[in-house]
């Protein structure tokens, strides 16, 4: 297996993790620190989808760190193929959650003449966006982790 960018155990690699986990914590807490959030589904699926997204990206930030200080490489094929499935399952996840929310943010804002909830719809659209970015590093990622595979 190369290394290049975005290859676990490398510090690349970890900072695409950390970036996923900085960019879906900054999601929920944007949306957690509103508070009408939990009447709208979507918005509570995108709390969900980026609680399992925080979890699923330390973890593996974790391993990269494992890997880096032990300056070992990377050679599981079975954990590879686990972080394959468990990125693209994530990314499908996190896609869905950030579409829904920027879906009933655009009929709040533009399809309803405004946002009747003042200051929550600029958190609403933070945590969108910053789903969005979580969703992109992860896409990122689960392409890197699918090419090492398939070439593996």
């Amino acid at each position: 297996m190369k290394d290049f960018a975005g290859t676990p155990g490398t510090l690349t690699g970890l900072l695409l993790r950390l970036a996923q986990c900085f960019f879906a914590a900054g999601a929920i807490a944007s949306m957690v620190t509103s508070k009408g959030f939990f009447n709208v589904t979507a918005f509570c699926y995108l709390i969900a989808s980026m609680a399992l997204q925080v979890i699923w990206s330390i973890g593996l930030a974790f391993v990269d760190a494992y890997f880096l200080a032990k300056k070992k490489a990377f050679q599981s094929h079975v954990l590879l193929s686990l972080f394959v499935v468990g990125d693209w399952c994530t990314g499908i996840l996190s896609l869905a959650a950030a579409a829904s929310s920027a879906g009933i943010t655009v009929l709040y804002f533009h399809d309803m003449g405004g946002c009747s909830f003042g200051q929550e719809c600029t958190k609403f659209q933070f945590s969108v966006g910053f789903a969005f970015l979580s969703w992109i590093t992860i896409f990122i990622s689960s392409l890197i982790m699918f090419w090492i595979w398939a070439a593996g």
